[in-house]
């Protein structure tokens, strides 16, 4: 059932593309300006494509060809390209080859051992990636060998939690954190959408992790364990992928760490250290809750990032590298097209 629904919505998303490019038409929201500096940025990540198939980035923290790939492989579903239609289907098929070579047989983890110490966040997205490749691929036997994938990456996923219902970066800790928690839940959720098996245990385990991270004040701090102030940045993800597993608003521990995260998140000044990354979050769950909320933050968000983006096209994002910013910046940028399914309301 969840195959189908997923089937459906990447054949509307691919009409509306069809529709949208005869009429020279955007969705609400996006304008010329904005268009033109989406299509910049697409142009730069595809340039930079590796011939293998793969983004990595350069600097202090290291070059997470997994995690790397994952983020700007769904720049471009978000921009409406698939495995084999769209201006970008090459880039997709290409990275979606590299992540699947990448794929351990045994465990089931995809990372890159010799560059990416830290496994689970490059799993994590790279999960997330190719079950919205999957949703989209038309070859049978490209089908059958992502779904062997991805059956693996959800059994690695699930014996990798921890006891009190996380994850941290790599999958025998038997400890957990939150953004590598909030990272395995978002691929859980595009596994089980693409109509991949998915323990719902796992999933309300997760969920109850993040419930009970969370402070009086509404914030979702780092961990179970550690105690102390929450952070903006997690919290943010954390309302996010609680979207994403079906907790809305009429739950006070979500309408809390909404009213936490308009608080201390503002488009245009960094207060967590981790600016794009709260962003890449943040922009999900407002598209998610629509109305004048999502209205006004994607106007401060157009302005924020067209300023930021540089004449090469890119985005160096919270100097972890280009790659990572400009995935993330065109993520936000094209969540009004809806192209992407695990992005849809």
């Amino acid at each position: 059932m969840a195959s189908r629904h997923w089937v459906a919505a990447v054949t509307l998303a691919l009409a509306t593309l069809s529709v949208r490019a005869q009429q020279g038409s955007y969705p609400p929201g996006v304008t010329e300006e904005v268009h033109v500096a989406i299509q910049r940025g697409l142009q730069w990540l595809e340039k930079n494509q590796a011939s293998d198939g793969s983004w990595r980035n350069s600097g202090g923290y290291g070059s997470y060809p997994a995690a790397m790939t994952g983020l700007a492989g769904m720049a471009f579903i978000a921009s409406g390209s698939t495995p084999t239609r769209g201006r970008h289907w090459r880039a997709v098929r290409q990275s979606a080859n590299f992540l699947l070579k990448n794929a351990d047989p045994g465990n089931g983890v995809i990372s890159v051992p010799s560059e990416e110490g830290r496994s689970m966040y490059g799993h994590g997205f790279a999960t997330l990636y190719l079950a919205s490749v999957y949703g989209m691929e038309e070859g049978l036997r490209k089908r059958q060998r992502l779904k062997r994938t991805l059956d693996k990456a959800v059994g690695l996923i699930a014996s990798a939690q921890s006891t009190a219902g996380g994850w941290i970066y790599t999958p025998d800790s038997n400890s957990d954190e939150g953004s590598v928690t909030v990272t395995q839940i978002q691929a859980l959720r595009a596994c089980r959408m693409a109509g991949i098996v998915c323990n719902k245990k796992v999933v309300n385990k997760a969920v109850d992790y993040i419930k009970r991270c969370q402070n009086a004040d509404g914030s979702i701090r780092y961990s179970l364990r550690s105690g102390g102030d929450g952070r903006p940045a997690i919290t943010a993800a954390g309302v996010a992928v609680l979207y994403n597993a079906g907790v809305y608003d009429d739950q006070p521990f979500v309408d809390a760490a909404v009213r936490y995260c308009k608080k201390h998140i503002k488009v245009s000044v960094d207060s967590t250290g981790h600016h794009y990354y709260a962003h890449l979050y943040w922009s999900q769950a407002l598209y998610q809750r629509g109305g004048q909320d999502w209205d006004e933050y994607y106007k401060q968000a157009c302005r924020y990032f067209l300023k930021q983006q540089r004449k090469d096209g890119s985005w160096q994002g919270d100097g972890v590298g280009m790659v990572y910013g400009t995935a993330i910046a065109l993520t936000i940028l094209q969540l009004p097209y809806a192209y992407a399914p695990i992005y849809q309301r």
